[in-house]
């Protein structure tokens, strides 16, 4: 069968490399792709941000299966589109990728179906956010209502600072457009979790937790960005936490969504916290991760485009996924400035030797192919990916191959994982 992937990305390589490894399937295609994608598949350009751009290549290319990459052609409603056209498509609808699209949405939905969260306002302009913000304590959080790339989330240490983030959300300072709305939120404490799984409307099955690390700084400092690096392992969630999450949590959603007429089917992705007083929502995404999904899979024995068909016909009771033990690390290779503003366009040295470090995947994030040469193309460019019986032993082999990685103003954290070992 052909698989086509929608997207450019270091998720969208891991899962061309896992839908590679099915048996069933006998080409993948991918759109746009990059250039460590152009390695395993063939490449296709494609506006991503354009619903005819994406239709009219699917209708040329007629796969047997379109799977969904970034959140953006997801909240344009590529899935409901292909779905009218006879195609099959893994991902949400539209309507339920609201989830992800509109924070104030999510927000409310989590309030209506009970699912734990941290308390919030919804604010319209400056003015009532300049009410809502005493009522909240510092710390406090501040989010752009839409899409933002991972880096609409503003953590405010004073009211002051929060009304400062409010007023550059609202004029388009901040991310360049202008928010329609903007949630306060109170500040959780706690250790982060990603909780992923996959949803056919009804059923869920859980994905291997992960811990991702979103802050530009060793230490969890600076910035927010898409994601810095993320290891998984079992130790992160035990059994009755899992059966708990998926109780409170991931089921009510699922279940909240079809009550409301927005089915979810596709991957679930819920952010939570571990606080004090159990797991609380932070967000939902409704779609891979970026770079949780480059170590989940990693850890993936069973067969993905199987599991992707399940949810897609609505049987995923039937499905099985089997996993690796031990664990799995990422780390993200960034061009210099990221996440504010930053350069492209150079060469990137030792990728072989990368990848010859054994249980070493090397997923391409931001790269071109330009005149036969592997260049940066964003502010993510690689996701230097390692599997392993141990994290220790996961983040060695993903620090080696890193080690041989060369390009122009590269930067990555080197504490990937800090808080998991210091347990150990």
């Amino acid at each position: 069968m052909k698989v086509l992937i929608l997207g450019a990305g270091g998720r969208e390589h891991a899962l061309a490399w896992a839908v590679k490894k099915s048996e069933r399937v006998t080409e993948v295609v991918c759109a746009p792709g990059n250039g460590g994608m152009a390695q395993i598949a063939r490449c296709l350009p494609v506006n991503v941000n354009d619903l005819d751009s994406m239709v009219a290549l699917i209708e040329a290319e007629r796969p047997e299966l379109t799977i969904v990459g970034p959140e953006v052609p997801l909240s344009l409603g590529i899935v409901d589109v292909l779905t009218e056209k006879g195609f099959r498509a893994f991902g949400p609808t539209k309507g339920a990728a609201m989830l992800e699209s509109s924070k104030g949405f999510a927000k409310r939905f989590l309030q209506r179906h009970q699912i734990p969260t941290a308390a919030y306002a919804l604010c319209a302009n400056v003015e009532e956010a300049r009410a809502e913000v005493e009522n909240f304590h510092a710390p406090m959080v501040v989010k752009a209502d839409g899409l933002a790339a991972g880096k609409g989330v503003l953590i405010c240490q004073s009211r002051e600072e929060a009304l400062h983030a409010v007023e550059g959300l609202f004029s388009g300072e901040l991310l360049g457009e202008p928010a329609t709305q903007v949630v306060i939120e109170e500040f959780l404490e706690g250790e982060e979790i990603s909780f992923l799984c996959l949803s056919d409307g009804k059923h869920v099955v859980p994905l291997v937790p992960a811990q991702d690390h979103k802050r530009i700084g060793e230490g969890d400092t600076g910035p927010n960005t898409g994601g810095m690096g993320v290891y998984s392992t079992d130790e992160l969630l035990d059994e009755p936490m899992t059966e708990w999450i998926l109780r409170h949590i991931a089921e009510p959603a699922v279940r909240g969504m079809a009550d409301e007429e927005s089915p979810f089917k596709g991957v679930l992705y819920c952010g939570l916290m571990m606080t004090a007083r159990g797991p609380q929502v932070l967000e939902f995404n409704v779609r891979f991760g970026d770079p949780e999904t480059q170590a989940i899979l990693l850890r993936l024995e069973s067969d993905l485009v199987e599991a992707m068909e399940a949810c897609v016909d609505g049987r995923l009771c039937d499905a099985a996924l089997r996993w690796t033990p031990g664990a799995s690390a990422c780390v993200i290779a960034s061009s210099a400035g990221y996440p504010g503003k930053y350069e492209t366009g150079f060469p990137i040295s030792g990728l072989d030797a990368a990848g010859r470090v054994p249980g070493v995947e090397v997923f391409h994030s931001g790269t071109a192919l330009k005149n036969g040469q592997i260049v940066t193309s964003g502010g993510r460019v690689l996701a230097v990916s390692a599997i392993g019986d141990s994290l220790p032993q996961a983040l060695e082999r993903a620090y080696q191959a890193m080690d041989e990685v060369r390009f122009e103003g590269m930067y990555f954290r080197r504490d990937i994982g800090h808080r998991a070992l210091k347990k150990q």
